[in-house]
């Protein structure tokens, strides 16, 4: 999610800006092409990464699973924030010019907020997911049913483009902003600002209202997993079904986890972009744009790794990518191969 600053100061006019022409770049060629190849990096890792977990669960019958489906949806957030919105926004980052005019600028950041808001929103419903498989296992198979994922999916999408493209839009996010018509015009970067009152907004409803219900969340779910181990321990093994009934909650325990660490990793990496925004327009947009840019690409990186956190605790995972890389998903009926092993 992209955000550059307003200037701060009272009359602003095209001078100012180059009359809406490139200026020079600061960067020698050699700092360029470092950050061309280490941006790019980022860019395919998040492209082939989240593509690898696409294939995986859209092609295994035997991940076809009500968190899998959420864990597809959002990584389908994540491959289309690497694949549409981060080589643009690396383009602009190395070169310190935006080249695509003002229209697509506009369009370019509403799918960056949108796709921004669409993880959060899939995480709040993963955690959801995870606190009825944990915390009342007797209602899971009822309450969280794929038709159920399927609503909470449309919604985790349908209302962060309403808010991202009306906001953006309508400019409602700069109202009140001196000069910013002005800067519009005559920038080459892509200015977007946001006001006191939208800046507190998007921090609130955005960000820190969701991330704190779901730190509650699996809190609560640490607290019940903490029980369920202190019951399993003075279990005897051979008690009739108690064995199948263990594998299954440490599978959603582990599942818990795995997903909670892709829950830190998104609010950390994300954090200080949230932070900026809602400070910024209180100091008089006097944050630098290399600072801005660099938080944005901090928060892109929570895309990139998810597919990591995915390969390096999920050996169904790792399964499903090796079958994926060596052709044998084009076998006929391989999609019932069983990807978990027996002890899982």
């Amino acid at each position: 999610m992209e955000v550059f600053p307003n200037s701060s100061k009272n009359v602003i006019d095209c001078s100012d800006f180059g009359n809406s022409s490139c200026p020079e770049n600061f960067r020698s060629a050699g700092v360029r092409g470092a950050m061309y190849i280490s941006m790019s990096g980022v860019i395919v890792v998040t492209i082939f990464g989240n593509l690898g977990i696409i294939i995986s669960i859209s092609y295994f019958k035997q991940l076809h699973s009500p968190t899998n489906f959420l864990i597809l949806s959002m990584a389908i957030t994540d491959f289309l924030l690497g694949f549409f919105i981060m080589p643009y926004s690396m383009i602009r980052s190395v070169e310190n010019c935006w080249y695509f005019g003002m229209t697509f600028c506009k369009i370019h950041y509403s799918f960056d907020l949108m796709l921004c808001l669409v993880s959060i929103f899939h995480l709040c419903s993963v955690a959801v997911d995870r606190f009825y498989a944990i915390c009342h296992p007797l209602h899971y198979s009822y309450k969280m049913t794929i038709p159920t994922i399927r609503q909470l999916i449309v919604i985790c999408w349908s209302l962060p483009a309403s808010f991202a493209f009306v906001v953006v839009f309508s400019k409602a996010y700069a109202s009140g902003i001196k000069s910013y018509e002005i800067l519009l015009t005559c920038s080459s970067s892509c200015p977007v600002s946001f006001n006191k009152l939208w800046g507190v907004v998007l921090f609130s409803f955005g960000f820190f209202i969701p991330g704190s219900v779901m730190i509650g969340i699996y809190a609560k779910i640490f607290e019940v997993s903490q029980k369920h181990l202190r019951v399993m321990k003075t279990t005897p093994e051979n008690v009739g079904d108690e064995k199948p009934n263990q594998l299954s909650k440490r599978k959603n325990r582990k599942a818990a986890k795995t997903l909670s660490i892709v829950m830190v990793v998104f609010l950390v990496c994300w954090l200080p972009c949230f932070l900026t925004i809602l400070i910024d327009p209180f100091i008089g947009f006097s944050t630098p744009a290399v600072l801005f840019d660099a938080l944005t690409w901090f928060g892109y990186f929570s895309s990139t790794c998810n597919p990591l956190i995915y390969g390096f605790f999920y050996p169904w995972f790792q399964k499903a990518l090796r079958y994926i890389l060596v052709g044998k998903i084009f076998h006929s009926h391989f999609y019932t191969a069983n990807l978990f092993p027996e002890n899982q």
